[in-house]
């Protein structure tokens, strides 16, 4: 389907939907459930009660933990695992470090 512009030139309905979706930012919601459900995946349920994604910002993925304990260990023993895994289940998503904060919710 196309859409005829004022200019003459016709809109394909993909590029339509696109602005759609970015300008209700639909986009940003089902990328934040991509990011979280690859996180519940990586982290499984024992770490992920105790955790939670905040954000990716230039390749840098910040998780939240409850505890410092778990922060710890988290960064020294579960780190690599954890960013090899989160690769894998977001191909074409740069994933460059982890970075985990103390954080209470």
């Amino acid at each position: 389907m196309h859409k005829e512009q004022r200019d003459g030139r016709q809109e394909q309905l993909s590029d339509i939907l696109g602005k759609l979706f970015t300008s209700r930012g639909w986009g940003r919601k089902n990328d934040r459930l991509r990011i979280e459900s690859a996180w519940a995946e990586a982290a499984g349920p024992e770490l992920l009660k105790d955790t939670q994604v905040l954000v990716i910002k230039r390749g840098v993925m910040e998780v939240a933990v409850r505890n410092a304990v778990l922060m710890s260990e988290l960064a020294q023993f579960h780190k690599r695992k954890l960013l090899t895994k989160l690769r894998a289940a977001m191909p074409g998503v740069t994933l460059t470090d982890l970075k985990f904060r103390a954080a209470a919710w």
